[in-house]
């Protein structure tokens, strides 16, 4: 890989830098690798690193026959006969 050199970087963003650096407790390197990627759109998503307590890798994805397979599903109850289990005007239960 080669290596390039960034002249002319102004206090303000290389304090940014270091500050992620710190908080992420990343190698500057990896920072500005991280922003670079993010910033020429080259990441993908499961690629991306994750703070401690991020929880949006749970969230999955699905492929178009998935997909396909759950729209599929949620038109059977369209056309399934008979009333809402309940209604947004309906009264709620003192109880």
């Amino acid at each position: 890989m080669p290596d390039i050199l960034v002249r002319h970087i102004d206090a303000a963003m290389a304090e940014r830098i270091m500050d992620l650096a710190r908080e992420r407790k990343w190698s500057i390197n990896d920072v500005i690798l991280h922003v670079l990627r993010h910033g020429l759109g080259l990441v993908p998503e499961d690629m991306t690193p994750r703070e401690p307590r991020d929880i949006a890798h749970l969230r999955g994805t699905w492929n178009a026959s998935e997909a396909a397979a759950f729209h599929e599903a949620l038109s059977a109850f369209e056309e399934t006969p008979g009333s809402p289990l309940f209604s947004e005007s309906a009264p709620k239960d003192a109880g």
